[in-house]
């Protein structure tokens, strides 16, 4: 499921950079998605492999800490994007005659830049809150299988939802793999 995530997210990513037509301000949130969806399973998933394969359950203070803040800030960051995205599809639908003047790229990097600083200055503190209470809790079954659900399974499905329905990512990976193949 890890590699399926990686390379389902990296693929969505190396098409839009590759297809100039995919230059606009829908696929750059759409990539920043994709991105954040690769930091934010990188952040748990290959430390869970690797307690699995050791056995062991083991994570030091500091290393935990540091999961933690990583974890929230791409997982934040996922749920910010994902707003983004949706003001962009309302401006295209609604507005759709203003949408290049509305949507430029000045404003899609404020965006971007206020989603960096909202995840940074609102959730931290709530998240540990959270995080640190279901530490005192006695039944740890549902909590796993919920994390599972919100670390692996969502960033995995991601790409499907976002892109591969999508005309557009369809073509442009087409085009990366044939330039793939012709490279190769």
């Amino acid at each position: 499921m890890y590699l399926v995530t990686f390379i389902g997210n990296l693929l969505i990513i190396l098409a839009i950079i590759m297809d100039s037509r995919l230059h606009t301000p829908m696929y750059f949130f759409l990539s920043n998605l994709s991105l954040a969806d690769i930091c934010f399973t990188s952040t748990t998933i290959p430390k869970m492999l690797l307690n699995i394969q050791m056995q062991s359950k083991v994570i030091t203070y500091v290393g935990c800490i540091t999961q933690i803040y990583f974890f929230m800030l791409f997982g934040d960051l996922d749920n910010f994007l994902l707003t983004v995205m949706a003001y962009d599809r309302f401006v295209a639908i609604c507005h759709p005659l203003h949408y290049t003047v509305i949507m430029n790229s000045r404003l899609c990097g404020l965006l971007l830049l206020a989603s960096w600083l909202l995840v940074v200055s609102l959730f931290y503190g709530t998240g540990l809150g959270v995080y640190l209470c279901s530490v005192a809790s006695q039944n740890s079954r549902p909590s796993a299988i919920a994390s599972v659900m919100y670390t692996v399974v969502t960033p995995m499905l991601n790409p499907f939802i976002y892109s591969l329905k999508n005309k557009d990512i369809k073509k442009a990976l087409k085009k990366l793999f044939s330039q793939e193949t012709f490279s190769t």
